[in-house]
């Protein structure tokens, strides 16, 4: 006897204002209980105190999160100088003190320090595994975390206003896996204060922008369906970095069923030629038939391999 669905088959991305005092998780769960959704996941932890977009994969738009996770990201925060925390942000306990607070030229002439790809220590209490436990779970017992440097990306950071003397908003734009409270951290440190995240903000996600969220209570005061019907986005949202390549009806058959589609005709080489401009380096392209995403697939030579089929 075939098992029963646990939910529908709900298809595409809603973008999520999350509010602060949850987890991403916490959140997910809402959302997908809500919408009565079989299958859904999400496009990137925010810590609890953090507000703002969570992009939630519901269905086969889950098979793209990672690409999701990937894109670039943009938050704004707001640092208090003068005490250092445990966590790095507001919700840890006071470690350290200083009387210095700089102002908005020292901040602003030590920023250009942290633009490019940067080596960031992570914060203590974050989610990264050492030596197969949780880095948050080895500091909770009191045991100081040694974590490694890793090299992140940063494209932008700015401060944004000082609303008085203990505090500085600034926005920056990062790459994967870039800690901002690792920035607020060492921000701290390269003006001769201490410092963490008060208040943490992220603005975008890729190509989902906060012009697209909803909040939590917003999206539970409404119906399923008009829910679902009006804030929707299709998969493909998530891949808008990712070139598009259209499938005839027989080639889109073979990559759904998990074959290779050999591109051979002068007319398919074209094809390829026009295509290979757009595909980066690992050869990934979403594959369409009928303007409908298919699958996520890599172009190796003259052939089409499916990574990730999208049962639509």
């Amino acid at each position: 006897m075939a098992r029963k669905r646990k939910g529908e088959p709900i298809h595409g991305w809603i973008v999520l204002d999350k509010p602060a005092g949850m987890t991403s998780t916490q959140a997910l769960s809402k959302v997908r209980r809500h919408l009565n959704a079989e299958k859904a996941g999400h496009g990137g932890t925010l810590d609890p105190i953090a507000t703002g977009i969570l992009p939630i994969a519901l269905g086969e738009a889950t098979k793209t999160v990672s690409y999701a996770m990937d894109g670039e990201k943009t938050y704004r925060f707001t640092v208090a100088w003068g005490t250092r925390t445990t966590t790095d942000d507001r919700e840890g306990s006071a470690v350290e003190t200083s009387a210095v607070r700089p102002d908005a030229e020292a901040i602003r002439a030590a920023l250009p320090a942290f633009l490019g790809f940067v080596e960031q220590i992570p914060p203590q209490y974050c989610a990264l595994k050492i030596n197969g436990e949780r880095a948050y779970d080895i500091a909770r017992e009191g045991e100081v975390v040694d974590i490694a440097p890793r090299t992140v990306r940063i494209d932008r950071l700015e401060l944004i206003e000082m609303p008085d003397a203990d505090h500085a908003v600034l926005e920056v734009d990062c790459g994967k896996g870039t800690y901002v409270r690792s920035i607020a951290r060492d921000l701290a440190e390269r003006l001769g204060t201490v410092g963490h995240i008060r208040d943490l903000r992220r603005l975008r996600v890729g190509s989902f922008t906060l012009d697209g969220a909803i909040s939590l209570d917003d999206l539970t005061a409404m119906e399923q369906g008009a829910a679902v019907e009006r804030l929707l986005l299709p998969i493909e949202t998530a891949l808008d970095d990712i070139p598009a390549l259209a499938l005839t009806d027989a080639e889109a058959h073979r990559l759904k069923h998990g074959q290779t589609v050999a591109l051979l005709t002068r007319q398919d080489r074209e094809r390829l030629t026009a295509l290979r401009g757009d595909v980066g380096g690992d050869g990934t392209v979403i594959a369409l038939s009928g303007g409908k995403p298919v699958a996520l697939a890599r172009v190796e030579g003259a052939e089409i391999r499916p990574v990730r089929v999208l049962n639509l």
